[in-house]
């Protein structure tokens, strides 16, 4: 299970809990530098915390006949990109991105300011940073995120720049793939998963959900709130047994 930026597997706890039930061995690994000090942090890139990662998988590659994986938004990214370059039994991403701004493309705009991010990360390592333990304003279980707030331009410029190469790789993966996202998520945009669904070529399949504006989140990771979680890990479990 892939955590997704800056958060940390305490996103997984539900998660987690199911697949142990079904018998699985559960590995949700915290990515070196996330949920700990956020000047360590600021010196890394996606690239290395995806080296570390695919190491990772590796290791478990050896061990087991089958390895699934799951990964919530950039551990969604990080889930297609493995499934590009190995061969897992299956996977399950959720508010995955592929793309953050493709304007002229795909028409999709997540954020403007991102356009010179890389620019402000010259002179900026970080603004605003800190640790985040609960978000007592929110509700539906994610008053219990944890991770990083505040920007980090270079961090996240490096993440929107790998997005490229995942996208243009979707049509190298060979296995079954089951992409969740929510029409209204307000962190990644619902038209990812309708450009994963246009350009890969696997055995898919796609569930669309649509929560209420009465819940206080993003509505993107999923996997946390308590009002959708047992629903969307019943429909990952029965597509992992099929598999």
């Amino acid at each position: 299970m892939i955590h997704g930026y800056p958060t940390t597997p305490a996103m997984y706890a539900y998660a987690a809990k199911r697949m142990k039930e079904e018998g699985y061995d559960v590995y949700a690994p915290l990515i070196p530098t996330f949920g700990a000090d956020w000047h360590d942090f600021q010196k890394t890139s996606f690239s290395s915390w995806y080296g570390w990662i695919e190491e990772y998988y590796e290791n478990l590659e050896k061990e087991y006949e089958n390895v699934f994986i799951i990964g919530i938004s950039m551990g969604g990214a990080m889930t297609l990109k493995l499934a590009e370059n190995h061969n897992p039994a299956a996977i399950a991403i959720i508010g995955a991105p592929v793309v953050y701004n493709s304007f002229f493309r795909d028409h999709v705009v997540t954020s403007w300011p991102s356009y010179i991010a890389r620019i402000i990360g010259i002179f900026t390592p970080s603004i605003g940073a800190g640790i985040v333990t609960s978000r007592p304003d929110s509700n539906d279980g994610n008053e219990d995120w944890k991770g990083y707030k505040g920007l980090f331009p270079k961090q996240g410029a490096s993440l929107v720049w790998n997005l490229k190469s995942i996208r243009k790789d979707l049509n190298k993966i060979k296995v079954p793939v089951l992409s969740i996202h929510d029409r209204g998520d307000k962190t990644v945009p619902f038209a990812n998963q309708q450009i994963i669904r246009r350009e890969i070529k696997t055995e898919a399949e796609f569930i669309e959900t649509e929560m209420s504006d009465e819940y206080r989140h993003t509505h993107h990771a999923l996997l946390m709130y308590k009002s959708i979680q047992k629903s969307l890990m019943d429909k990952i479990i029965s597509f992992f047994k099929i598999k």
